[in-house]
């Protein structure tokens, strides 16, 4: 159940309580694709930064190990030692991003694994099922994931299908959840918006997934080629028209700028590779914006990533430190950035969480994109 505690204009300080322990809104999830942090960083490291929600995908994970394996170690909580909250994403967009061959019909998808090109069919039905055997606390629903641009006609169809789908979700986890086997039998489904940048298609879309009364909803489709100008539009138009009542969720988004944003519009989830992928490659986010620790300038700098925070990496390690590390191609140098830039953007949604509470948002969100700006001068 979500709980709105505060607005401020459209920015949203709310609670999801769930099976696994409550939410604080607006929040980050740490991507862990196959059930694991990319660069070394374990569930108890994600404790240790602040991490409420891990996101992970039913495509890859379904793969590899199988979900029928998870489900019988446990489920997902279990199998990789984590008791709060774990988002699944449907492998919709996997299957549209990945399998090179697909044909798409109204059942579901036939597409070949990008592993080792057998024949798989995923619909909802089958999503359902994974995401069930996962045992996750939140599971999304089976859509199409688009292309920007598309043609219209595409567009609306895809959308209206789209719907239908996420009707045969809502029905399969309602059956799934009456079930005395399944594992979390108090599994959320979010419904996701799609419809590309057509304003009116998206608005269609977001009224006639909001009568189906699911846990919360997404905004889908977007940070896929469109500029942050039309993203930031098209948040603005959906926003209005999905429950008040209920988490809304920005997919797959993005940087600190992004999220400000997208927080000052209305979003409370975001999810985003960034900054576990900026890390792997020795790029790290301070409050004075983004380094390059390979730069020759950090060789002798014994100061830490950013004075101004508290991660356990910021108060052990030097920037001549990890650039060394990174010379040497050791992975702790990978597993340290990871870190700090996982714990940069918890802190960041924690800062936003104390703002909205405070009634000083929007002089936080202009503070900070100014210093994030100057940075880049």
């Amino acid at each position: 159940m979500y709980k709105l505690l505060k607005k401020q204009g459209n920015a949203r300080r709310g609670q999801l309580t769930t099976v696994h322990g409550v939410v604080q809104t607006p929040v980050f999830m740490n991507v862990g694709t196959l059930a694991a942090i990319k660069g070394a960083v374990s569930s108890v490291d994600l404790r240790n930064i602040g991490c409420q929600v891990e996101l992970s995908n039913t495509y890859h994970l379904s793969l590899r190990p199988g979900d029928e394996v998870i489900r019988k170690l446990g489920g997902l909580h279990k199998f990789m030692n984590w008791d709060r909250p774990i988002l699944t994403d449907s492998g919709g967009f996997q299957v549209f991003s990945l399998a090179k061959i697909r044909k798409i019909k109204e059942e579901g998808v036939y597409f070949s694994s990008h592993i080792d090109g057998r024949k798989i069919f995923m619909g909802p039905e089958e999503s359902m099922r994974i995401q069930s055997n996962l045992a996750s606390t939140i599971a999304m629903a089976f859509d199409e994931c688009i292309e920007n641009p598309s043609p219209r006609e595409y567009v609306q169809k895809s959308v209206e299908r789209t719907t239908r789908w996420l009707e045969r979700c809502k029905a399969e986890m309602n059956r799934l959840n009456s079930m005395p086997d399944t594992i979390n039998r108090k599994q959320m489904l979010f419904g996701i918006n799609q419809g590309g940048t057509y304003d009116d298609i998206r608005i269609e879309h977001a009224k006639a997934i909001s009568d189906l009364n699911l846990d919360g909803y997404a905004i889908g489709g977007l940070a896929v080629g469109e500029t942050s100008e039309e993203m930031y539009r098209i948040i603005e138009k959906v926003v209005p028209h999905l429950p008040q009542d209920k988490p809304i969720y920005l997919m797959g988004v993005g940087t600190p700028t992004n999220i400000l944003e997208a927080v000052e519009r209305g979003v409370d989830f975001f999810d985003c590779v960034l900054p576990a992928r900026n890390g792997r490659h020795s790029h790290v986010f301070t409050d004075h914006g983004q380094l390059n620790l390979l730069n020759a300038k950090y060789e002798l700098d014994d100061s830490p990533i950013d004075y101004n925070c508290s991660c356990p990496v910021c108060k052990n390690y030097s920037r001549a430190y990890i650039r060394h590390l990174f010379k040497a191609k050791e992975m702790l140098a990978m597993r340290l950035c990871v870190m700090h830039n996982l714990y940069f953007y918890n802190n960041l949604m924690s800062e936003i969480r104390d703002a909205i509470d405070g009634n000083y948002f929007p002089k936080y969100k202009e503070q900070k994109i100014q210093q994030w700006n100057e940075s880049k001068k």
